[in-house]
């Protein structure tokens, strides 16, 4: 595992968010030698059974609670062991399973602390049980869901298209988060194939944090994006700068038919002789500098037609729709990445919360798209997708009737 933030500013706002700190104290044990993370391991679960002796349980039990726990434990460890196998994820389990080690022993020791209450039985089988549903949890959020790679259809409409023109049909792609090609990047090249569309554009975070100074990482990030083809171009921008680092990912485009915009627009002719407008604004997380490059940009555009917005967060939708953007394309929440139910999702990263989250937005004359993207957070956070499938999108811009 390789990663840097050398080349992210001091005041970067991912860098000193709590969420960011988080993933790194929970990628430390990855550097952990086998004996102290099995040593942690077991500390954890000798802590568990300490508490049901202390809350009543005999000394038999207990030692039967330490095992339980601890089966858990290796059965999430060989799970986690497995991924790169099946070609899910690349990233070291040892970080993954002490995430996952925290919840199970806090369930462990609530059940522990009831234990006067419910009596040995209920406790006991109660927690079973809830471990139990953890495991299925993680084998749909590690195994099958990262597996399914959707492709979403979304049709919108704009008075800027011409009424005798085709409609414009763009396919978005975000959060590639590359560790190694996996099974995702085989589905999404086979659904480019068939999905055919005019215009290919990508919303930035080619690699995972954990792996964005991989030279590996790197080379298979290009071979992915030189495969990528449309009859009107292929077009991205850079995603979080922690992640996306500018000077590290930037030129890994050099030489590809992928154009990188960098707070540019472009004009084009699309079909029929459809002209529009693809503004490529990098993102710095900052609401109001972006703002302002925004503003800049949009004051260079001129000539009709619908423009697209390229940004790689949803943060940008109360000034895309003050300026009337036409559609707006960006990822950067995952949806989530886990969600539960009636809950939706636990994070989503975005300044807006979860004012837009996944999928179509429509308000005013502005269409906005938010990707649930393709790859996973890196660093300390689990490589999984809960009830968030990961997705790309097909996106039909067809003229208003």
């Amino acid at each position: 595992m390789a990663h840097s933030f050398d080349s992210v500013p001091a005041d970067d706002p991912l860098i000193n968010s709590v969420f960011h700190r988080v993933l790194v104290a929970f990628a430390s044990p990855v550097h952990w030698p086998g004996w102290l993370l099995g040593g942690v391991a077991g500390l954890l679960a000798v802590a568990t059974a300490a508490i049901w002796l202390w809350r009543g349980s005999s000394l038999n039990d207990a030692l039967l609670v330490f095992l339980i726990v601890g089966s858990f434990f290796l059965a999430d460890r060989d799970l986690l062991a497995a991924l790169p196998r099946r070609r899910i994820t690349f990233g070291p389990w040892q970080s993954q399973l002490f995430a996952l080690a925290l919840p199970r022993t806090a369930v462990a020791v609530v059940f522990g602390l009831l234990l006067p209450w419910l009596g040995w039985r209920a406790a006991f089988y109660l927690n079973i049980a809830v471990q139990f549903l953890g495991t299925l949890a993680l084998y749909r959020a590690a195994i099958v869901e990262p597996r399914r790679l959707g492709v979403t259809e979304v049709a919108v409409t704009s008075n800027k298209m011409l009424p005798a023109a085709p409609p414009l049909r763009v396919l978005h792609i975000s959060d590639l988060h590359i560790e190694r090609l996996s099974v995702r990047e085989d589905q999404l090249l086979a659904a480019m194939a068939v999905a055919q569309p005019d215009l290919i554009l990508l919303t930035g975070d080619y690699v995972n944090i954990s792996f964005n100074v991989d030279p590996e990482t790197h080379a298979q990030v290009r071979q992915l994006l030189g495969k990528l083809a449309a009859p009107y171009g292929v077009f991205a921008v850079l995603g979080t700068p922690a992640v996306d680092l500018p000077d590290v990912i930037a030129p890994l485009f050099a030489g590809l038919p992928v154009r990188l915009l960098r707070d540019e627009a472009v004009r084009l002719s699309g079909p029929g002789g459809q002209p529009l407008t693809i503004i490529g604004l990098e993102c710095q997380h900052d609401m109001a500098a972006d703002s302002r490059t925004l503003d800049r940009l949009l004051a260079t555009v001129s000539g009709d037609g619908p423009r697209l917005l390229l940004y790689h967060s949803p943060d940008l939708m109360p000034q895309a729709v003050a300026h009337g953007i036409d559609l707006y394309l960006c990822g950067h929440t995952h949806g989530g990445q886990v969600r539960l139910p009636l809950i939706g999702p636990l994070l989503t990263s975005s300044k807006l919360g979860r004012r837009y989250v996944m999928g179509h937005y429509h308000e005013g004359a502005t269409h906005l798209y938010v990707s649930r993207g393709v790859g996973f957070e890196g660093l300390g956070a689990p490589r999984v997708r809960l009830f968030c499938p990961p997705e790309i999108a097909f996106v039909e811009v067809s003229a208003e009737r």
